[in-house]
């Protein structure tokens, strides 16, 4: 039936139990990962201590995961446009939740850089494979739903990580909770035996025989070597930049760094390349204002506000909730007024929380948790649509590797925000770096994503191209 026949009907009761079930999978994948991505970050003062790192050292290690993320969304996006949502995102569940555990074995600075970056490619290929599969297998007009909610299991798994280090970290060592991290395997061997492909996906691929994907286009016989030495480029680029051993020649290895992401999105995109690059920067601000306050937060509630492991968890929880909740309202509002006009204001809203939640002092637990559940609620939160956001700007046979890869790179942000962070915070105070970060850089994004820049420039683009032959 079409969605008039249906404007009776509870949305709920629109979508059948395999849409159900598709959802829960891929729900309960991507709680998994927010479970596992946030763990490095609850443990940064005791990894700096076993590993006699500074924190600064230590926080760098937060960017590895962040350094892969655009391969992992390039290539096992392009797995899921060419054999499908469903085994990429098996790949995915496998490939963080291995690099999780092996970070338990880490013994150096650089064998936990690798085994974060193992996290990153399969935490990137999750978002991507598990966000185009939901969305292509809910009706359209649920789309903002299936985002938000989807998104918010991210949270939930970071607020488990969050009571889990509170209750293991202190009896047991930080390296018990890496070694959680493998708990996703399970997972996998349903997904293999019990999900449908993603209906979209079936309709638009598969049933038709579409051979030109994202995979086509990145891995023919012509480019693959080509693009494979591009890829290692671009690679050893990111570590120097990431791991503080790019010398003076940092500039460089930047400039290297986004030469190459612009040639993957001219292959991977044609003439709407602008489109693709104007995602990744909105993208790498959202991330700029978000990971500052999501990577340091522990830390600042341990170093500055002296608060124990109890406090810390609680603290997090309750931001962990508001992120959760906020993705919940983000897609419930995207779907009635719009996931533009919802995104704006849930950024406009957030600036009222930022200052007073870093200007209260220790004697004030109860209004901290307060104020971080009202900022991840409203900032964080509306974060739920950016799959919704992205992926309607890219076609069914490109849609994976194109989500998974303009948000990854654009992901970069948060790489940078850690070190960013901790680099003002030695001259202003960690509080006030994270509430300046927070502030500017939401503005920013608000303005990119209401004036849709992206979609701007891809008709821009277009019309030059049309124009030009009869020039």
């Amino acid at each position: 039936m079409s969605d008039v026949e249906l404007s009776g009907v509870p949305w709920y009761r629109r979508l059948d139990r395999g849409q159900w079930k598709a959802f829960g999978a891929a729900w309960l994948g991507y709680l998994l990962d927010g479970f596992d991505f946030v763990i490095i970050t609850l443990v940064l003062t005791e990894l700096a201590g076993s590993l006699h790192l500074t924190l600064a050292s230590a926080a760098s290690l937060v960017s590895a995961a962040f350094v892969s993320r655009w391969f992992g969304g390039l290539l096992l996006g392009a797995i899921g446009d060419r054999f499908g949502r469903r085994p990429a995102m098996i790949l995915s569940i496998l490939c963080y939740a291995v690099g999780t555990a092996l970070c338990g074995f880490a013994w150096s600075y650089w064998s936990l850089f690798v085994f974060r970056a193992i996290v990153g490619i399969g935490m990137a290929g999750e978002y991507g494979s598990s966000t185009t599969y939901v969305m292509e297998s809910w009706p359209a007009s649920l789309r903002n739903r299936a985002s938000g909610f989807l998104l918010a299991a991210f949270p939930v798994g970071n607020v488990l990580a969050a009571q889990a280090y509170g209750l293991i970290v202190p009896s047991f060592g930080w390296r018990w909770l890496f070694w959680l991290g493998i708990l996703p395997v399970l997972l996998t061997l349903w997904i293999r035996r019990s999900l449908p492909e993603a209906a979209d996906w079936t309709r638009e691929v598969a049933r038709r025989r579409v051979r030109e994907t994202s995979a086509s286009v990145l891995l023919s016989g012509r480019r693959v070597w080509a693009n494979a030495a591009l890829g290692v480029v671009v690679a050893v680029s990111l570590v120097l930049i990431f791991s503080g051993s790019s010398g003076g020649l940092s500039w460089l290895w930047i400039a290297l760094s986004v030469l190459g992401f612009v040639v993957f999105a001219v292959q991977l995109t044609g003439r709407d390349w602008p489109m693709a690059v104007a995602l990744m920067v909105t993208v790498f601000c959202a991330f700029l204002f978000s990971w500052p306050i999501q990577s340091l937060l522990p830390t600042y509630l341990k170093t500055v506000s002296h608060y124990g492991a109890g406090e810390v968890a609680g603290a997090l929880t309750w931001a962990g909730l508001g992120y959760a909740a906020g993705c919940c309202l983000a897609g419930l509002a995207g779907d009635r007024f719009g996931t533009r006009r919802t995104y704006v204001a849930g950024l406009l809203l957030s600036l009222v929380f930022v200052f007073p939640v870093f200007a209260l002092g220790p004697g004030n637990f109860l209004l901290v948790c307060v104020l971080l559940f009202a900022l991840q609620l409203t900032g964080a939160g509306v974060a739920g649509l950016l799959p919704k956001y992205i992926g309607d700007h890219f076609p069914v046979r490109l849609r994976a590797a194109g989500l998974g890869f303009t948000y990854n790179v654009g992901a970069l942000g948060g790489a940078v925000a850690p070190v960013l962070g901790t680099q003002i915070a030695a001259h202003l105070g960690l509080g006030t770096a994270l509430a300046l970060l927070a502030t500017g850089l939401t503005l920013l994004t608000a303005l990119l994503v209401g004036f849709d820049v992206p979609a701007r420039l891809s008709s821009r683009a277009r019309a030059t191209s049309a124009l030009t032959p009869a020039e």
